[in-house]
C-alpha cells in the first residue's frame, strides 16, 4: 500500500490535466499519476517533462530504457523496472539483458552482455546513481559513443529517472495489478 492513498482511478478533475495524462498513458491513470494528482501543478509539470524525456529525445530508445532499468534496480524501485523492462525489450534489448539489469554492477562486469555504447550508458547510470560524480573515463566513453547531444540526453534521462525512482520509493508506489 502506498503511504498516501492514490487519487481515484476514475478521477475527472482537473479535466484538462487528467485528459492530457490519460492521452499520454493510453486512457488510464497509473498509480504514479494518481499519486501525482494530489498536486495538480506537480502532475502537470511532470506529465509534460516526462513526455519529452520518453518520446521527444533523439537518444536511442534502447539506451534510454537500459538506463531507466538500471536506475530502477540500483534504487530498488520495482514499479519503475516493471514499466521499463518491456520497453527495453521493444527497443531491442533481450530477455537475458533484462534479467542482468536487475543487478547492474554484475551486468557491467560481463563484457559480452552489452555492446560498447550500452556498456558506456550502463556505467554512466551506475556512477550517476551511486556516486553522482562521473569519472572522466566514463564520461569520455559516453561522449565518444553518443556525441554531445546524445550525452546530454542520456545524462538527463538518468537524472530524471533517479528523481522518478526516489518519488516512487519514498511514497511506496507499487505496480498496477495485471488486467
Amino acid at each position: 500500500m502506498p503511504r498516501i492513498p492514490y487519487r481515484p482511478e476514475d478521477l475527472a478533475e482537473p479535466a484538462t490535466l487528467v485528459t492530457a495524462i490519460r492521452a499520454r498513458r493510453g486512457s488510464r491513470l497509473l498509480h504514479l499519476d494518481r499519486m501525482l494528482l494530489h498536486s495538480p501543478p506537480l502532475a502537470a509539470g511532470w506529465n509534460g517533462f516526462l513526455k519529452a524525456v520518453r518520446t521527444e529525445l533523439a537518444l536511442d530508445p534502447r539506451l534510454r530504457e537500459l538506463a531507466m532499468c538500471a536506475v530502477a534496480s540500483l534504487n530498488d524501485a520495482p514499479y519503475e523496472f516493471h514499466h521499463h523492462a518491456p520497453e527495453f525489450l521493444r527497443a531491442g534489448g533481450t530477455p537475458i539483458q533484462v534479467e542482468a539489469l536487475r543487478r547492474p554492477e554484475q551486468a557491467l562486469a560481463d563484457t559480452g552482455l552489452f555492446d560498447p555504447p550500452a556498456r558506456a550508458a550502463l556505467r554512466l547510470a551506475i556512477e550517476m546513481t551511486r556516486q553522482v560524480k562521473v569519472d572522466d573515463a566514463t564520461f569520455d566513453a559516453v561522449r565518444a559513443a553518443l556525441g554531445d547531444r546524445g550525452t546530454v540526453e542520456l545524462v538527463a534521462v538518468i537524472a530524471t529517472y533517479n528523481m522518478v525512482s526516489r518519488f516512487l520509493v519514498a511514497l511506496d508506489i507499487g505496480p498496477e495489478p495485471a488486467r
